[in-house]
């Protein structure tokens, strides 16, 4: 009797180690895929990572399935269990778009025949508008930076290329001196997925950057590896997403601005006042870096009281 039990037991292991072994080695592949193929940032990768694991503890380890043994309905199952804990509709919608990178990615390999997610529709999701800076306020926070700091010019230089160029955060501090073209007013950016776009720079946002880098910049020791770089901290290295975030949350705070903001905001802000001012929508696709004009249209819909006064400029009035 206490063989058959250990038989047994071993079997059940066996059979374990196995299904972990298959969504482990499905999940490297996956990893592969986006690096090497879809060039995809260390975070994106991530992240999508994240969403495999997810479904692999609740499919996998709770109902003993195979990454080819997952159905639609397990997936619906899946998708009402993370809706009853908590996960918002936005975040649903995100971790079944890498679900469906994952088993796309299956399907190129020939590992299953069909997606279980194929049928699967998201959450509907409504557009969230985001926040934006008034000039006055934007002109606030820079007035509230004390040039006398160290930091001081490298932070208004900050502040200017991200509104002046609505870059993103991570644009910004991968930004090299050897994208600054300073006699033509162009920066040469490395956003998403690398890649590559030319953004115009105002003269006086690039009379900052370049007072900062003829003088605050030259007085640090950039360590090797960062000599390149246009944004220092003190010690000669770059700086980081959390300090940047920081540096604006102070900024705000400094300036009486209780809106909730991150750096991000100021490409917000770029973008809404350009189209305010007329600017045409392929013009702002282009600065901002953004592979489809449906992302630039949500900038369209922010300024209301623009759509009214044009509302009652040129539409005819009937008696």
């Amino acid at each position: 009797m206490k063989n058959v039990i250990y038989k047994n037991t071993l079997s059940i292991f066996a059979i374990y180690n196995i299904l972990i072994l298959d969504w482990l080695i499905a999940s490297r592949g996956f990893e592969s895929y986006l690096m090497l193929e879809r060039s995809l940032s260390k975070n994106s990768i991530s992240a999508y990572l994240a969403d495999v694991d997810k479904l692999y503890s609740y499919i996998g380890k709770e109902e003993g399935k195979s990454v080819t043994q997952v159905t639609e309905d397990d997936i619906e199952s899946f998708i009402l269990f993370i809706s009853e804990i908590g996960i918002t509709a936005r975040s649903q919608a995100r971790i079944l778009s890498g679900l469906k990178a994952f088993y796309k990615y299956l399907l190129l390999e020939e590992v299953v025949e069909v997606s279980p997610l194929e049928l699967i529709e998201g959450p509907k999701i409504g557009k969230k508008l985001p926040i934006v800076l008034e000039q006055e306020e934007i002109d606030a926070m820079i007035a509230a930076i004390d040039l006398s700091h160290p930091q001081g010019h490298r932070n208004k230089a900050m502040i200017e290329v991200l509104y002046a160029c609505g870059l993103r955060v991570s644009e910004l501090i991968g930004l090299r001196l050897s994208n600054l073209y300073e006699d033509l007013g162009y920066l040469q950016v490395i956003g998403k997925n690398n890649k590559e776009r030319v953004v115009p720079i105002a003269d006086y946002s690039l009379k900052q950057v370049k007072y900062y880098t003829d003088h605050d910049r030259k007085a640090i020791d950039a360590k090797p590896g960062y000599e390149d770089y246009v944004f220092l901290n003190r010690r000669g290295r770059g700086l980081t997403r959390v300090m940047v975030f920081t540096i604006v949350k102070q900024l705000a705070k400094d300036a009486g601005i209780t809106k909730n903001i991150s750096p991000h905001t100021f490409r917000h802000s770029f973008a809404t006042h350009l189209v305010e001012g007329g600017a045409d929508l392929r013009a702002v696709q282009q600065m901002l870096g953004h592979e489809s004009i449906l992302t630039t249209e949500l900038y369209t819909h922010l300024d209301t009281d623009y759509l009214r006064y044009t509302l009652d400029k040129f539409l005819p009035i009937l008696n």
